[in-house]
């Protein structure tokens, strides 16, 4: 079955067996789907749990059950995935997580990495990514320029003014 991002309800039953131990994720993209209905649901000992063991005690519980607190969790998106397959030791992951924190809303975009040990998928670290800054279509009008408009006067005696 392919992993249900479209509905909520439906992701969250499809992640809920691995939430509660039943099974596995087979794939570095179910560990990232139950991973974020873990934070959804507040399921904080299976974020701990499926983070991998080398870095697990550097995670900050505390901050970690706060977001998973105040944040209403709108929805999951997954842009693409490298590896992380049934037969991979290792995958990347790039989502975006959309939330809402006293009304204001969020998008997380980040590239994960995860790997594989003794049959069982981690997730290692995240790197953030970051819109890249607008670029203007057009070239900016200095104050000495002549206006746009057509008046041939200056800009700063101008629209400008």
């Amino acid at each position: 079955m392919e992993v249900p991002f479209q509905d909520p309800e439906a992701l969250a039953a499809y992640c809920q067996p691995f939430i509660r131990g039943e099974r596995a994720p087979r794939t570095a993209v179910e560990m990232m789907a139950s991973r974020y209905v873990a934070y959804a649901t507040g399921a904080i000992d299976y974020l701990l749990d499926t983070h991998d063991p080398k870095t697990r005690s550097q995670t900050d519980r505390r901050a970690t059950e706060d977001w998973s607190r105040r944040a209403d969790w709108r929805s999951l998106e997954i842009l693409s995935s490298e590896a992380g397959g049934p037969d991979d030791d290792e995958g990347q992951v790039e989502f975006i997580a959309r939330y809402a924190i006293e009304g204001v809303e969020h998008a997380h975009h980040e590239r994960s990495q995860f790997r594989r040990s003794e049959g069982r998928w981690y997730f290692v670290s995240g790197d953030k990514v970051s819109v890249p800054p607008a670029r203007r279509a057009t070239a900016k009008i200095g104050r000495n320029d002549p206006c746009s408009c057509g008046s041939g006067k200056k800009y700063k005696k101008c629209c400008g003014a």
